[in-house]
């Protein structure tokens, strides 16, 4: 670094001029700092250097060493002589000269001289500093860093700029010797006071001469970083010994702290030893009680206690063993490492007494954890048992519970014989059920006889219920067998009654069902349109009427069936509980429906009299209806044929055109009272409800629709006519200009409609000879069809072609007869106007003209120009 910062700095170029005298003053004062401890020092740093004497006291007084002795003679070779021996010094402290000789020192070439200075300075008072693992100029810095980091608006990152305004000189005094500077009255605006105190300081109280001007430095835009390096590094020096104070504490205090925190640690230990001891020793009791309980609840607690010692007493413990270890492995690391002697544990505290207390405590935790694992499982087995047994007496007793009573009813005795058949079948499914609860009642015993055998603690409560059990099964076999027998013997007695109940169920049903329909046929509200419709209802009505006499053998036959059965109940003195179980029809119905249904037969014979003479009427309606309908349809629809024909082949002037169409016209609206007289038989037909004709296709709505459409089409046509005169003589086009419109109109109709679409309009212009590209078409369409319909009518057509041929008005014409009515003038009065035009018309024009803003306007000034163009479209009106 010395050799690169020499090569670099000095072999080249040391400094420019102003630099050089600012470099030579502080070398020279950094020089006779050394010096004067000799008792000497220099004044001109290039001439007292060239006898090499001083130089070589120079080295002698900051090295500490003796170097050899010098030539005392004034010629030149002396001079030389002394020079290489302190070149030579240098040379073995590490330090490669290059460039640098005796000759260029002993002839006072001031750069040379310079840059050995420097590199002296660099080796014997920069190189050897030393911070934070960096040395030399960057220690230097990062040592002024340091120093200087809690004062503020003193930020040192290099050795030029950074100490312009001298807080930094300031900063590193007050840091080692606060009492000598007041710092905070010192200001960042002020370097010049700044930089004096420093240096004033510096010299009277830590023997650093002054070694830079203030001037000089607030002067100077980058002051020469050598020179201030070379005054910083006195401050280093002059504090180090300080600094050295402070480590020494530093280290007392270091090895004070390791020991006080060594001893904390045996402290901790101990203690922590002594609790884990004493917690082991209390638990390995509680593990090795193994006096069982005699319930399932109290050996679960034990179990749930074992739980919690296991999940929350247990882990903080193994925390606090690993915690131990590691603090005893902690502490003989830091004893060794400090070479202190290693910890030795009170009696019975060692790691390894702590592991073996833990060894019984897990062994004695393992046999508990079986022990309690065996015991539930027995008492679990106790219990199970106990609960089954409880379980199946319990639905055992539930199920025979009011089986007794049930079993002694007499219901049977008052019962039919379904409910009979019903008691049977409930009765054989309760023995089905009763003999697969044997197994239930066997398995009772048998858990009962186990619990007995594993000497269950409450077994003479189960010996005793389960006694009541099996005499109860007893007595409900016994009364099983006497209500099977009961209930047989009634079922033979009933099957006699019960067969003449079903015969009678099974022809009652169906003939109360053709009762039921046939009055609901001979009540049923009919509605018919048509004749042959009541027909149909009457000869089904006569057709009903024939099967009544088979109808009533029939009721007799049921009728008889009844009344056995009422012969064998008195005969047997059968105690009946009710009426027949299969149906709920009884004779009294059978007769009243029967009663019901003779009465509603001519009842309906008047109806069916009375809609076959109503439906007759109709007929006679619809066919007059029709005969006219079927005329007057055909006509309206031939005479909108021939309007259409007429509209697009019509031959003349538009004059007899027209008059052809009014006495056309004329001969369609005398034909108003047929119409009128439709409407009429229409209104009947209304009233008798009637909603089909199958004589007819035309309807009233039909014929209405088409009688206005022949109206409307009649008058349109007229209209057409009329708007095409209008044309004609407003354009002044001739009747030969609207032959050929229409001719070529109706060429381009070819679907004969009266209208053009847009792709037949495009071909009829083109035809015409109209060069028509997309824009100009869409200008014509927006003309013809301002609707946007796709659709170009006659009508449209004829005032497209009147514009395209006629000569008509424009904006500007209009516009230059104003101006010839106003004499010229760019406006016109109010008078000039009732001058010249019709009163209405002249009103017409000044209520609509605005008033003209020109520079020639005079009062009453009426502006013609916007009128003309408004009136053409061209702005608004």
């Amino acid at each position: 670094w010395l050799i690169l910062e020499f090569q670099t700095q000095y072999t080249c170029s040391i400094c420019t001029a102003v630099d050089c005298v600012f470099i030579c003053a502080t070398f020279t004062a950094w020089c006779n700092s050394h010096l004067r401890k000799a008792g000497t020092q220099i004044e001109n740093i290039e001439e007292d250097f060239r006898d090499g004497l001083k130089l070589m006291l120079l080295l002698e007084v900051i090295s500490g060493e003796r170097l050899a002795k010098p030539e005392r003679g004034k010629m030149r070779v002396h001079k030389i002589s002394n020079v290489n021996k302190a070149l030579d010094f240098i040379a073995s402290k590490g330090v490669k000269l290059v460039s640098i000789g005796a000759e260029e020192i002993v002839d006072g070439n001031a750069k040379m001289t310079l840059g050995m200075i420097w590199t002296i300075i660099l080796r014997f008072a920069i190189q050897d500093i030393s911070v934070e693992e960096t040395s030399a100029k960057e220690g230097l810095l990062l040592w002024c860093q340091r120093k200087t980091a809690p004062y503020k608006n003193v930020n040192i990152q290099n050795f030029h700029i950074s100490w312009k305004d001298g807080l930094g000189f300031c900063a590193l005094i007050h840091r080692h010797r606060p009492e000598l500077i007041d710092y905070g009255k010192l200001r960042k605006d002020d370097p010049m006071t700044n930089l004096n105190t420093a240096f004033d300081v510096a010299e009277k109280y830590l023997d650093i001469p002054k070694m830079l001007d203030a001037e000089d430095i607030i002067s100077t835009l980058r002051p020469d970083e050598k020179a201030v390096m070379t005054y910083v590094s006195c401050y280093y020096h002059a504090f180090s010994g300080k600094q050295k104070a402070e480590t020494a504490a530093n280290r007392i205090c270091k090895v004070l702290a390791v020991n006080q925190e060594n001893e904390q640690l045996m402290e901790d230990y101990e203690k922590l030893a002594s609790d884990l001891l004493e917690w082991i020793r209390r638990t390995i009791p509680w593990l090795e009680n193994r006096m069982p309980e005699n319930t399932m609840q109290a050996m679960q607690q034990k179990l749930e206690d074992f739980r919690d010692y296991r999940r929350l007493h247990k882990p903080p413990k193994v925390q606090e063993k690993c915690q131990l270890e590691i603090n005893f492995n902690t502490l003989q690391t830091k004893l060794r490492l400090s070479n202190r002697p290693a910890f030795m544990p009170s009696e019975g505290k060692m790691v390894s007494d702590i592991n073996n207390a833990w060894g019984n405590l897990e062994g004695a935790e393992k046999g508990y954890e079986e022990w309690l694992l065996n015991e539930i499982r027995r008492l679990e087995r106790l219990d199970h048992l106990a609960e089954k047994f409880r379980q199946k007496a319990a639905i055992h007793e539930a199920w025979t519970e009011g089986k007794e009573d049930m079993l002694q009813k007499r219901d049977y005795e008052t019962a039919s014989l379904s409910e009979i058949k019903a008691l049977l079948k409930k009765h054989e499914a309760f023995e089905s059920d009763l003999a697969a609860h044997q197994d239930r009642v066997e398995q009772i015993a048998a858990i009962a006889q186990e619990l007995n055998e594993l000497d269950y603690y409450d077994s003479p409560s189960v010996n005793a219920r389960c006694q009541r059990i099996c005499d109860q099964w007893d007595t409900l076999g016994a009364l099983t067998q006497k209500r099977s027998e009961a209930l047989q013997r009634t079922e033979k007695l009933l099957e006699t009654i019960d067969q003449l109940y079903l015969e009678f169920a099974k022809r009652a049903a169906p003939f109360n069902n053709w009762m039921e329909g046939a009055m609901e046929d001979l009540q049923d509200t009919f509605i018919v349109h048509t004749i042959e419709e009541i027909q149909g209802l009457s000869t089904a009505h006569e057709q009903f009427k024939a099967t009544l006499p088979e109808a009533d053998k029939e009721r007799l036959a049921i009728l008889g069936i009844h009344n056995e059965i009422a012969k064998i109940v008195q005969t047997y003195h059968v105690n009946m509980a009710g009426t027949n179980p299969y149906t709920t029809i009884n004779p009294q119905e059978i007769n009243a429906k029967w009663d019901k249904v003779r009465q509603l037969v001519p009842q309906r014979d008047q109806a069916l009299i009375e809609e076959h003479a109503r439906q007759q009427n109709n007929e006679r309606l619809r066919r007059q209806f029709a005969n006219q309908a079927n005329v007057i349809g055909p006509w309206i629809q031939t005479k909108m044929e021939e309007i259409g024909r007429i509209s697009i082949e019509m031959h003349g002037t538009l004059e007899d055109q027209l008059t052809h169409l009014r006495q056309y016209e004329k001969s369609i609206v005398n034909y108003k009272p047929k119409i009128d007289q439709l409407e009429g038989d229409h209104q009947l037909i209304q009233e008798a409800l009637i909603f089909d004709n199958k004589h007819t296709n035309y309807t009233m709505e039909h014929i209405r629709v088409g009688w206005e459409q022949l109206l409307t089409t009649i008058a349109r046509t007229i209209n057409e006519i009329e708007n095409q005169i209008l044309t004609r003589d407003a354009k002044g086009i001739s009747q030969d200009q609207l032959n050929e419109f229409r001719a070529s109109f109706n060429h381009f109709d070819r679907k004969r409609t009266g209208i053009m679409d847009a792709e037949d309009f495009k071909t009829c212009l083109i035809s015409m000879g109209y060069n028509l590209g997309e824009n100009e078409f869409s200008r014509i369409m927006s003309i013809v069809d301002p609707n946007r319909m796709g659709i170009v009518t006659f009508q449209a057509f004829i005032d497209f072609m009147s514009r395209e041929t006629a000569d008509t008005d424009t904006a500007d014409q209009v516009m230059a007869s104003f101006k010839v009515l106003a004499g010229d003038k760019n406006y016109i009065l109010a008078d000039e106007l009732r001058r010249e035009l019709p009163p209405d018309q002249a009103e017409y024009c000044i209520a609509r003209m605005a008033p003209y803003t020109g520079p020639d306007a005079v009062p009453g000034a009426l502006d013609y120009m916007s009128f003309s163009t408004a009136l053409y479209g061209e702005s608004d009106l």
